[in-house]
């Protein structure tokens, strides 16, 4: 079976993904994290593999920038392919001072200026959360090998360039990362009863101006990804 977007056969996919932003870093993962791994997708270059890390089989796919794109994705893995599990893998911004480069950002909810769950909420306000327990598991995992995270609300933007008041705003706010997909791959999570989870790592500082080099966006940002990963063992 396929749909408009994803071509690959109804069990291609585990019940498990990690969905980074990128194709090059959903790519970096496979063959740098999983073992017998395969091509399952390539459509609109949105690159998926099948692997398995530790006796685990699980899959990993790019969804793209924004909510249209990342939500498009997420509903037809859970509807068609029978997904349940999805960790979110991508970069992020932050504003906080006390969060630098690099830092390991999760996202227990997402407020959001996209009208996206608004307009499927029929124009009310939607409290989009993660799964308690992925979170729960991920949480556990950092602090068992003393990797230093920060937890709290995201916001998702549908606009990479935020003016400066509003950046203020979500620092005022506790903001503990800026990104463009959350808040939307939540909502569309809970709605057909799947489990959903974001862990970024800061790629950009924006107080700050800092910000990583585009090749690091693509494949390092390792110890995020081993995070998701022993994560997916235990969910």
């Amino acid at each position: 079976m396929s749909t408009f977007h994803i071509n690959s056969k109804k069990n291609d996919f585990s019940d498990t993904i990690l969905m980074p932003g990128d194709p090059i870093r959903a790519k970096y993962i496979a063959e740098n994290y999983l073992n017998n791994f395969k091509q399952i997708n390539k459509t609109r270059l949105m690159l998926a593999y099948t692997g398995y890390y530790k006796d685990k089989k699980i899959s990993v796919m790019s969804h793209g920038i924004g909510i249209p794109s990342a939500t498009l994705y997420v509903r037809e893995l859970i509807t068609e392919y029978n997904v349940k599990k999805i960790i979110r893998i991508g970069t992020c911004g932050a504003v906080r001072d006390d969060i630098k480069l690099r830092d390991i950002v999760i996202g227990l909810g997402a407020s959001t200026d996209s009208k996206f769950n608004r307009i499927r909420f029929q124009n009310h306000d939607y409290a989009a959360i993660s799964d308690f327990n992925i979170a729960y598991n991920a949480f556990l995992l950092a602090k068992k090998i003393n990797l230093k995270i920060h937890i709290g609300n995201f916001f998702t933007t549908d606009s990479f360039y935020t003016d400066q008041n509003m950046l203020d705003i979500l620092k005022k706010y506790n903001i503990v990362g800026i990104d463009m997909e959350t808040a939307g791959i939540y909502s569309v999570a809970s709605e057909f009863k799947a489990q959903a989870l974001s862990i970024c790592t800061v790629s950009d500082h924006i107080s700050k101006k800092e910000s990583v080099s585009s090749k690091d966006r693509e494949s390092s940002f390792n110890e995020m990804i081993a995070l998701s990963l022993e994560t997916a063992l235990l969910i």
